[in-house]
C-alpha cells in the first residue's frame, strides 16, 4: 500500500535543533558535537559528569532532573543537585568496598530511583554498568553475569530470592549484592542499599576516565552460541548527547518521557544519559503499560517529548482514539519510536489522533545510539526509518561468497544495511570474543545484519533481519538460548525456535520440538514444556506456543533449518533446500 508522506509545515521547524537537514549534515563534524560537552582535565570524559555534575557546576543544580511516579501515584522529585548527591553516595559505597575502575556492576531492577542512582554512581566511580531485563528468568541472568564477570549486583530482595540466590555461590566473581525493598530478615551475604546510602558521604570526586575507557556493557542475543556482551566506552556520551538534540529534538526546558524498559540499551542511552546531558527533566513511571495512565501522565506532567516503542503504540491503537479526547495532550510537541520497525498504519494513526506523527528511528545495541531517524523538520514517509544522522555514513551492500562487498546504489534495491565505522558510540568489542566482533566488519563497513532499502531521496526502509534473531516487543531474542533451555527437559530431543508475526508484539516466539523415545506429544506435555521454559527464561523470552514434530528439518551437517520452519509456518516459498537431509514431517 502506498502511503502519502506527512509534510512538515513551517511551524514544525520553529525552535527545532535541526532546522535544515541537508545544510547541517554538510558541515557536521564529531569534534563539534564533542565541544558541546565539558569533558574532564587532560582530555578525559565521563558519562556521569556530563549527565549531572556539569549542570550543577554551571548553576543549574536546582533544575528538576527526574520525577519518579510510583505504581500508587506517589511522586519523588530529584533536582540535578539532589540526584548528584545520591550518585555520590553510591559511588562512595563502591569505592569503600574496593570496587574499582573497570569492575562490573550489574543491575536487576524495574523503574525505581535506585536504578538511576546506581547507573550513574557506577560510571562516576569509573566502574562498568550493565543493566539486566527484570523479566529475565534465572538462566539468562546467570549467563550474562557470568560472561560479564559481575562483581556487584543491585537488585530487589524479591528478585534476589527468586532468581539469584539458588545459584549465587556458583559465580565466584560476585562479591557484593545490594538489595532494595528489604524485609526485616535480610538474606545472608547481602547489603541493604537504603541503609548503606544513608551512611555514605554525598561528596565524591569523579574518577578520571578517558574516551576509550569501558563504561557500559549491554547484552544482545545471537542466532547461535551464548549472548554477546557489547562494550561501550565513555566517549559514547558524545553520540548520546547529540542524537538527543537532533533525533529527539531535546532542549533544556523539555519534560521528556522515555517508556523503554531500563534493562535494555534504550533505557540507558535515552532513558538516563541523553535527557540528562541535555538538561531536560525525565519522567520515570514505575507502573506497567496502561493506556489511561499513560495519557494521564502525558497530560498531568506536561510532557513535551515522548519516546516509546511500536508495541506500545499498537496497544494504544487497540484501545482506540476516543480515550484521547478526555485528555489535554497539547504540550506534547514531538513523539518518536524505536525498538522495531514502526508500521505505516501506526504513523498515520498517530498523525490523525494526536495531530502529529510518531517519528521512527533505527539503531542497535551495537551502535549505542540513534543512527537513522525521521527529524522534526523533515517530511515523514510512513514506514520509513528516515535518513542518517549527520556524521553517519550509511550504505546498502551486497555480500559475495568470497567475502567481497559491493555497495548497491540503485534505489529500492534490497541489501544489507551497513555503516562506516568511527562514530563515538560504536561498540568497541564483544566482551572476550574478538573473532565474533571481527566478523561484524568487512570492506570498511560495519555490517548490521539488517536488510534494508534506500529510496531516491535518501530515506531508508527496513526489510527484516538477515539472520534468525527474533524481535518481540522490541526485545532481541536469540533462538539458540530458547532451544537450549527446552532441550534441558528430559522429553526433548531437538528444538527449533522461530519468530512468527504478531499484531501487537511484532513477532512471537514459537518452538518446534521433537521428542525422545518414550515420550508422546500431548496437551499436558505442551503445557509442561511451556512452563519449564517460562520458569527458566522468564515470560519475555519463553515461547508462547510449542508444536510437536517427529523430526525437524536439518542440513546434512545437522544444523536445524529455522528458515524452512518459518517458511512452512507462514506458507512461504521454501527456497533452496539442496542441503536438506531427508526428514519425516
Amino acid at each position: 500500500m502506498e502511503w502519502e508522506r506527512i509534510r512538515k509545515q513551517p511551524e514544525d521547524h520553529v525552535g527545532a535543533n535541526l532546522q535544515d537537514y541537508e545544510e547541517y549534515a554538510s558541515r557536521f563534524a564529531w569534534s563539534q558535537a564533542r565541544a558541546l560537552l565539558d569533558g574532564l582535565p587532560n582530555g578525559g570524559i565521563n558519562i556521569a559528569f556530563e549527565a549531572v555534575d556539569r549542570h550543577v557546576l554551571a548553576g543549574r543544580g536546582d533544575r528538576l532532573a527526574m520525577r519518579w511516579i510510583g505504581r500508587g501515584d506517589q511522586v519523588r522529585d530529584f533536582s540535578y543537585r539532589a540526584l548528584g548527591a545520591q550518585i555520590n553516595r553510591f559511588a562512595n559505597i563502591l569505592a569503600q568496598r574496593g570496587v574499582a575502575k573497570g569492575d562490573r556492576v550489574f543491575s536487576l531492577l524495574g523503574r525505581v530511583p535506585e536504578l538511576y542512582v546506581a547507573a550513574l554512581g557506577t560510571l562516576k566511580n569509573a566502574s562498568v554498568f550493565s543493566p539486566l531485563f527484570s523479566a529475565f528468568g534465572p538462566d539468562p541472568i546467570k549467563a550474562r553475569m557470568t560472561i560479564g564477570n559481575a562483581k556487584v549486583l543491585v537488585t530487589s530482595e524479591a528478585f534476589y530470592r527468586r532468581k539469584i540466590e539458588p545459584w549465587r555461590k556458583e559465580l565466584a566473581s560476585l562479591e557484593y549484592v545490594f538489595l532494595t525493598e528489604c524485609s526485616t530478615g535480610l538474606p545472608a551475604d547481602t547489603i541493604d542499599l537504603s541503609a548503606a546510602l544513608a551512611q555514605a558521604s554525598d561528596s565524591f570526586e569523579t574518577v578520571w576516565t578517558g574516551p576509550e575507557d569501558m563504561a557500559l556493557l549491554h547484552f544482545t542475543s545471537g542466532t547461535t552460541g551464548r549472548p554477546k556482551g557489547v562494550v561501550h566506552v565513555h566517549e559514547a556520551v558524545v553520540a548520546h548527547h547529540i542524537t538527543g538534540r537532533l533525533a529527539l529534538d531535546l532542549r533544556p526546558d523539555d519534560i521528556f518521557w522515555c517508556t523503554a524498559d531500563p534493562g535494555w540499551v534504550t533505557g540507558t542511552s535515552y532513558g538516563i544519559i541523553s535527557p540528562l546531558t541535555n538538561g531536560a527533566t525525565m519522567i520515570v513511571d514505575q507502573a506497567e503499560f496502561d493506556a489511561e495512565r499513560w495519557y494521564r501522565i502525558l497530560q498531568d506532567q506536561n510532557v513535551t517529548v515522548w519516546y516509546t516503542a511500536p508495541t506500545a503504540i499498537r496497544m494504544l491503537m487497540k484501545v482506540g482514539a476516543e480515550i484521547t479526547r478526555r485528555f489535554d495532550l497539547s504540550k506534547v510537541r514531538y513523539m518518536a519510536s524505536v525498538g522495531e520497525p514502526l508500521n505505516p498504519e501506526a504513523v498515520a494513526w498517530s498523525a490523525a489522533t494526536f495531530g502529529k506523527p510518531f517519528h521512527d528511528n533505527w539503531w542497535q545495541t551495537e551502535t549505542g545510539g540513534i543512527m537513522i531517524s525521521n527529524y522534526p523538520s523533515m517530511d515523514v514517509k510512513p514506514g520509513s526509518m528516515g535518513r542518517p544522522l549527520p556524521g553517519i555514513k550509511v550504505g546498502i551492500v551486497e555480500r559475495f561468497e568470497r567475502g567481497e562487498l559491493r555497495e548497491i546504489t540503485k534505489p529500492m534495491a534490497m541489501g544489507e544495511l551497513a555503516l562506516r565505522p568511527g562514530w563515538p558510540s560504536m561498540m568497541r568489542a564483544y566482551l572476550n570474543e574478538e573473532e565474533r566482533y571481527r566478523k561484524c566488519f568487512a570492506g570498511g563497513w560495519y555490517l548490521t545484519g539488517d536488510l534494508a532499502m534506500r529510496d531516491s531521496e535518501g530515506y531508508y526502509w527496513f526489510v527484516g533481519r538477515a539472520d534468525d534473531v527474533i524481535k518481540s516487543a522490541g526485545h532481541l531474542i536469540g533462538p539458540f538460548e530458547v532451544e537450549s533451555t527446552l532441550m534441558e527437559h528430559p522429553a526433548v530431543a531437538e528444538a527449533g525456535v522461530i519468530g512468527i508475526p504478531d499484531p501487537t508484539a511484532g513477532e512471537m516466539v514459537k518452538a518446534y520440538v521433537a521428542l525422545r523415545n518414550g515420550f508422546e506429544a500431548s496437551d499436558a506435555l505442551r503445557k509442561e514444556l511451556l512452563g519449564h521454559a517460562r520458569q527458566r527464561l522468564g515470560p519475555a523470552v519463553a515461547p508462547k506456543d510449542i508444536a510437536f514434530r517427529q523430526n525437524l528439518p536439518k542440513t546434512r551437517s545437522g544444523k536445524i533449518m529455522r528458515r524452512l520452519l518459518k517458511a512452512r509456518e507462514l506458507g512461504l516459498p521454501e527456497g533452496d533446500i539442496s542441503t536438506l537431509e531427508s526428514e519425516e514431517r
